[in-house]
């Protein structure tokens, strides 16, 4: 490195390592609660340093990472199972079905019964696609906090552009 120039935060290797380790975590289970504070734990490092640091590395905080991981899972078990929307939302780690049907729909735009039929309607044409290039087209794309989102998208509210996020 240059004198005087230092990477970011969430860019040294050791922190990377560190970082994918907490990513990991929440990918291995992501129907369970992963509060900030479990997370830098599982890092080896302090919530606060945890919290910038994810957030420079990989572009979101670490509660929206979850986020996109469960409405992921539940996209999934919607197209391929028979689960009820109620077992599926309590499988994939919401506590209430009235949060996990309003963040679903945030986030994708479709309830998830409307979702379901789409899923189960377009399945046969991705058929010969490796599924892990269809999760990466469908990953919710979540550069707002979903509440931001709501917000914005309410008619009669002030607020008509998000924050920028620095």
């Amino acid at each position: 490195m240059y004198a005087g120039v230092s990477r970011p935060v969430g860019k040294e290797p050791l922190m990377l390592r560190r970082l994918l380790r907490a990513k990991d975590h929440i990918d291995g289970a992501p129907d369970e609660e992963w509060p900030v504070s479990r997370l830098a734990h599982v890092s080896g490092i302090s919530q606060a340093h945890f919290a910038r640091a994810f957030r420079q590395a990989f572009g979101i905080p670490p509660h929206r990472y979850l986020l996109t991981r469960r409405i992921e899972r539940a996209k999934a078990l919607l197209r391929d199972s028979e689960m009820t929307i109620t077992e599926i939302a309590y499988a994939v780690g919401w506590n209430s079905l009235g949060t996990f049907t309003r963040t679903f729909r945030d986030v994708t735009g479709h309830a998830p019964n409307v979702s379901r039929q789409e899923q189960k309607a377009i399945a046969h044409a991705f058929e010969h696609v490796p599924h892990c290039f269809v999760s990466a087209a469908h990953r919710p794309d979540l550069k707002i906090a979903v509440s931001e989102k709501r917000r914005i998208e309410t008619p009669g509210t002030e607020a008509t552009k998000p924050r920028e996020v620095s």
